[in-house]
């Protein structure tokens, strides 16, 4: 455990307890302790860059400094001697719980302080398998561990980090500032993931190219979703009105040009306080292959959200969304979203896990070791995110063309035709079992195809439909084709 600041430290203007028992929330200091002071003698020389960003911090105004945060107690397993005062280079929740414990707890409960947790996940097997090697060898992993795990997952989710002798830290493991990081205290999480070191700015920590550090790229491109949307067009036109650096930041009292990602999932409103638990505000997780309510997802890893149902977490939402919008907008906006998810849940995702449980004896047992691995893979945890998260925040070229379209392209022209030739290649086989597993996948494909979503794909369309839609099309000619 590391210890805490005690009246020993000997304070400029008298001694002052900063125990464990006086902490909880944030207090300023009368003065800079004379450990740091000492800190900040040598490393003002050594390391000026830091020195800096911890002069320009909320940080450095209370008086608080290197020593109150890097202090460590001597059973630490990263903790060693530093010109005679026992420190860790790490900063850990629990480190920062000593005057945040309201945000370490919040964010304890969260999604993000379990990120770290995608070590075991399909992911990491194409870091750690698929796409590497174990060519990177370190005191921690003397048998190897992949790169492009150790550079790409883990610097956003977390590595678990690794101590060597006299509490240096490994490197495949750190530097790493991912936010679901495991630290050798036990904690799970990294507050310097959003509040960058030294200088920790709120400024920083609310505009949403921060977020954008993870929160980009084909399977959850929510910047650049943000960037395509009117909130995003609003900010990045307006931005020297967001007022980012106030202390208070009540959206539609201290601003009111545009949302940030802070605004909408953390950030105070009128009647809702600062949270540092990102989920409080979202009333669907779209991170699995089927869409599931958050107190869903919460419950399977043990997180307090479990006993918050989706409705309220929606209400909370739907309070910073009213302090620009008016009643029926939210609203509508809502029957649209969740009009999307259920497109996406009903037609594609829960008919693509039926296929590909049915499909499982016809293939190579190995995960991604047949096409149609990456094709699924792709379809839900690339193109269904994207749909999804773009239809939540509002970004219609992402809903569509890299959504829903490129959705529908790779389950008629590649998923489709893939279980097919599963079906056809199987069907001729000597074992009995893979013929009876062929003809059960036949049947479903057959199910799924003539069911109304899907039965266009076979020329089965309604007649009525069918004529509705011809008629549209000449009267879309007699508009336009002039």
């Amino acid at each position: 455990m590391k210890r805490t600041i005690t009246a020993a430290l000997s304070l400029a203007a008298g001694a002052v307890a900063f125990g464990q028992a006086a902490m909880g929330q944030a207090i300023a200091l009368p003065n800079i302790s004379d450990i740091t002071r000492e800190c900040v003698d040598c490393h003002q020389k050594a390391d000026p860059g830091l020195y800096q960003q911890w002069g320009t911090s909320t940080h450095y105004r209370a008086n608080v400094g290197c020593y109150e945060c890097h202090n460590a107690d001597k059973r630490d397993p990263d903790a060693f001697d530093h010109y005679g005062n026992t420190i860790s280079v790490l900063v850990t929740p629990k480190d920062c719980a000593r005057c945040h414990s309201r945000e370490v707890e919040e964010f304890a409960g969260s999604h993000h302080s379990k990120a770290g947790r995608i070590l075991g996940s399909l992911d990491n097997v194409l870091a750690e398998v698929v796409e590497g090697n174990k060519g990177l060898h370190t005191m921690a992993f003397t048998e190897g561990v992949s790169a492009a795990a150790v550079n790409g997952c883990w610097q956003c989710h977390g590595s678990e980090i690794k101590v060597l002798a006299g509490g240096k830290l490994d490197p495949a493991t750190y530097p790493n500032s991912g936010i679901g990081r495991i630290n050798p205290d036990g904690t799970e999480g990294s507050c310097n993931a959003c509040h960058t070191r030294h200088d920790f700015s709120v400024a920083q920590a609310r505009h949403p190219d921060t977020c954008g550090k993870c929160h980009l790229g084909p399977d959850h491109p929510q910047k650049e979703i943000y960037e395509e949307s009117k909130h995003g067009i609003n900010f990045f036109s307006k931005i020297n009105d967001m007022n980012l650096d106030n202390e208070k930041w009540i959206v539609g009292e201290d601003y009111w040009a545009a949302p940030t990602c802070a605004t909408c999932h953390m950030s105070a409103t009128k009647t809702q306080s600062v949270t540092h638990d990102i989920g409080m505000r979202i009333s669907w997780n779209n991170r699995p292959a089927v869409s599931v309510r958050p107190e869903v997802s919460d419950a399977k890893m043990g997180l307090p959200g479990a006993n918050v149902p989706w409705q309220v977490r929606r209400q909370n939402m739907k309070d910073v969304c009213l302090n620009c919008h008016e009643t029926q907008w939210v609203e509508n906006f809502y029957v649209q979203y969740d009009g999307l998810v259920d497109l996406y849940n009903t037609k594609f995702a829960k008919p693509g896990l039926e296929l590909m449980a049915l499909a499982k004896p016809l293939m190579k047992p190995t995960a991604f070791a047949n096409k149609i691995d990456w094709t699924w893979f792709e379809l839900w945890h690339h193109e269904g995110r994207r749909a999804r998260h773009a239809a939540a925040m509002m970004a219609p070229d992402y809903t569509h063309w890299h959504g829903t379209y490129e959705i529908a392209r790779n389950f008629y022209s590649e998923f489709i035709p893939e279980l097919e030739e599963l079906v056809e290649r199987a069907s001729h086989a000597s074992d009995p079992s893979k013929v009876k597993a062929a003809e059960a996948l036949q049947a479903k494909i057959d199910e799924i195809l003539n069911t109304d979503d899907h039965k266009w794909y076979l020329g089965k369309m309604d007649p009525s439909e069918q004529a509705a839609r011809k008629q549209a099309a000449e009267d879309f000619k007699k508009r336009y084709d002039k």
